[in-house]
């Protein structure tokens, strides 16, 4: 697979030399280099906040350097802006789609100068072949959203692809898509920055990689030659990598239910739905893409009401109108979409301090008592605050560490969390699941869905499998496996 052997005495395709970015006293990227070369696949690794996604947008045209060269088939070039990397045959497909919410697919296409003739052929490449180009782009899912983006960049025929965290949001089909066309790229003498935190899609699909630690870069490997503990250790260097450990835990069964579902349902998406979350629980849902679980959360969340069914906390019935009605009850989501939860421009302390739903008089500034409950929030999610400034500065996982943060400063009695650590590396996602583990010891009730299976068993307490918008399973995380909660979220042994 890898073209190893003739590759050494070509001319990169896209070389990063000494590259350094600073947004004033805080220094997001020290001194990176990078060599992609014809014919290969070559991942960018690294934890949250090591400076990956930094490198991207200076290889992108998204900002240009504050030092360092960036050389584009030998030659040294500026990059003002995309456009830039785009005509040198650069092609980049960011962690959030880059599209206009409220245009139509065919109107953003059209926006940015792209034949949509020849995006056509692309899209029925990564599966999309019947999308109905006249939709909004917010009436769209994520996933599919991640993949339009992909075949615009594909419609430019680049020389390089660099995609960033495209499979985070992909369910296993359609990031064999992905793969398929990574391979292809490869295949003509091209080649592919790939970022991901998935080792597993690392060693599966990558030639090369390289590592960057604290903003620059400490490791350049092939990543089939060791084991995935070899890529944790040029990630982390000395810090602790272990996962959370599933310990013995014992739950009161007269503790308080703290949310009930019973007979929910919602249109074809979610059908007769009933469970109990018990204070000091953590209830896991597993499901592949499609089954209801979304629509699931925006029920429980007060985002949607359903058609039928009703909803209890605490024993009271919860009639939300909207998500006020349920924060108000203590009912709180954290999003797999970090920017739903955050106000970009305005600092870490702000987004904290300011909850989604406070009164508009809140806005410009903090109750008296609220100073000493973020100062505690940050501190006890181990915040990345040198971007005070702006909260879209900081790294995907401190990002997420500030959605969860606000519900901390605010109070709350149960936390539904919808794939929160999608996009994240282990050490965070350590440390969010350490932290919904201390929650739940002290009281809370969690419903988590994680599109990572393996790490329910980690820290649920129960896990219930989705399918068809029912549940159909249900079984201890400590007895469930990942071949158990395959089968019957496939719906194997499931009645019609």
């Amino acid at each position: 697979m890898s073209n190893d052997h003739d590759t050494e005495a070509t001319i990169p395709l896209l070389e990063a030399r000494s590259v350094a970015k600073s947004y004033g006293p805080v220094v997001a990227l020290r001194s990176a280099d990078l060599a992609v070369r014809p014919g290969e696949i070559h991942a960018l690794l690294g934890a949250n906040g090591a400076g990956k996604s930094t490198l991207v947008k200076a290889l992108s045209g998204v900002f240009p350097p504050t030092a360092g060269e960036i050389v584009i088939a030998g030659d040294t070039v500026r990059l003002r802006k995309p456009s830039d990397a785009l005509a040198r045959g650069i092609a980049t497909v960011f962690q959030d789609p880059a599209l206009v919410p409220d245009l139509t697919v065919s109107q953003n296409l059209a926006l940015t100068g792209v034949d949509e003739s020849l995006v056509t052929p692309w899209l029925e490449q990564v599966g999309l072949a019947g999308l109905q180009r006249d939709l909004l782009v917010r009436e769209i899912p994520l996933e599919q959203l991640r993949l339009i983006d992909l075949a615009r960049a594909l419609a430019g025929d680049p020389q390089v692809l660099l995609l960033d965290e495209i499979t985070a949001a992909l369910p296993a089909d359609q990031a064999e898509h992905v793969f398929g066309i990574m391979q292809h790229w490869r295949d003509r003498g091209r080649a592919v920055l790939f970022i991901t935190h998935r080792l597993a899609e690392v060693r599966r699909m990558c030639d090369r990689a390289t590592v960057l630690r604290d903003g620059r870069d400490v490791a350049s490997l092939d990543p089939r030659a060791g084991s995935e503990s070899t890529l944790i250790e040029a990630m982390l260097g000395d810090e602790v990598v272990a996962t959370a450990d599933r310990t013995e835990r014992s739950l009161a069964l007269d503790s308080q239910v703290a949310l009930e579902a019973r007979g929910l349902s919602s249109g074809d998406k979610v059908n007769d739905v009933s469970f109990q979350i018990r204070a000091g629980e953590i209830v896991g849902i597993a499901a592949l893409e499609g089954q209801g679980q979304e629509r699931l959360f925006d029920l429980l969340s007060g985002d949607r009401r359903p058609s039928d069914g009703e909803i209890f906390t605490e024993g009271k019935p919860l009639r939300a109108l909207s998500p006020y009605d349920a924060v108000q009850r203590g009912v709180v989501l954290v999003p797999s979409d970090r920017l739903l939860g955050l106000l970009p421009q305005q600092s870490v302390r702000s987004n904290i301090g300011l909850p989604l739903y406070r009164r508009a008089r809140t806005w410009l500034g903090l109750d008296s008592d609220e100073p000493a409950r973020v100062d505690d929030a940050i501190e006890r999610l181990d915040i990345d605050t040198r971007a005070q400034r702006q909260v879209n500065r900081l790294s995907g996982g401190n990002q997420q560490k500030v959605v969860i943060a606000r519900w901390l400063a605010t109070g709350f009695r149960t936390l539904l969390c919808f794939d929160p650590t999608r996009g994240i590396d282990l050490q965070t996602k350590r440390q969010l699941y350490e932290l919904l583990r201390e929650l739940a010891d002290d009281g809370a009730a969690i419903l988590l869905y994680t599109s990572e299976l393996p790490e329910i068993p980690l820290v649920c307490d129960r896990v219930l499998v989705l399918y068809d918008g029912k549940i159909v399973a249900e079984q201890d995380a400590a007895d469930a496996t990942e071949e158990s909660m395959l089968s019957a979220a496939h719906g194997l042994g499931v009645s019609a």
